[in-house]
Order: structure tokens, then sequence, then C-alpha cells
């Protein structure tokens, strides 16, 4: 995890990431809106648990738990290779590095979000790239 943020100006103390991290559980799970997160739950505000779920996400933290997750699965012989299946899903986008014309909307610009699971359905990879990316070209990456 990365280091707490030194306040030159003093402040109140940060919320633990144990907390936060429940917090972000409890609202991606829930779904409820951030500012709904009660606050009887000792996590923080939900403006507080998604700052830290941007800034994980900007240091790598979310790929790196995906990863020891993965790591320990297989070392447990808990991923079935003998199936894997790959999916993706177009979304509009109007510009960006990865966005490309989409063969299904009339070459409206876009991107394409693939995953791929075992046969178990555990996530084993998540990529992004532009709409008209072929997901066999996903697979061999």
């Amino acid at each position: 995890m990365p280091e707490e943020p030194l306040k030159p100006k003093g402040g109140r103390p940060r919320i633990d990431d144990r907390a936060a991290l429940t917090g972000i559980i409890f609202v991606l799970k829930t779904g409820i809106p951030w500012e709904m997160l009660p606050q009887e739950m000792g996590c923080g505000s939900g403006l507080t648990c998604w700052r830290r779920l941007k800034e994980w996400h900007e240091v790598g933290v979310w790929e790196q738990l995906h990863k020891t997750l993965l790591d320990h699965l297989g070392q447990d012989d808990r991923i079935d290779w003998s199936r894997a299946s790959l999916d993706s899903a177009v979304i509009p986008a109007p510009g960006g590095q990865k966005t490309g014309p989409n063969p299904t909307d009339r070459g409206k610009k876009g991107s394409k979000r693939h995953l791929m699971v075992d046969r178990n359905g555990i996530p084993l990879t998540v990529r992004h790239s532009a709409a008209d990316v072929h997901d066999s070209k996903m697979l061999e990456r």
C-alpha cells in the first residue's frame, strides 16, 4: 500500500486502509452512491473512500492485488485452464488514446473492454482497446 502523504499543515488523521477498503467494497457491491455510505460503518465519508480508490488505482494497487490473488489460486491449483472464455463490450467514446471506429455503430468512435475468465468464471485479465480491435488479437497478448 502507498505511504500516507505528508500533511505539512496538519489536519485530521487518515482513515485506516482497512476501513477505507471496507467502505470501497460496500459501495461497489451494493451500488449505492458514494455520498450515501453510512457513517456508522466507520469507513469515513464516501468521498474519502472514493479518493482512496482513485489513489490506489493510480499507483497500481488493484492490479497488484489481482495478480497476488491469481498467484495464490494458481499455487492451490484452483484455476481451471481446461477452458477459458473471452468476451468484450464496446463503449461509446468520443476520443482518447484507445478509441477506434465501432463496426457495430456506423463507425462512431468507441473503445472496448475485453474480459477473460477460466472455466469457473475467475477473472484472469481485463484489457482495454479501440472498438475495432478483434477479440482474438487481445487473446494473443
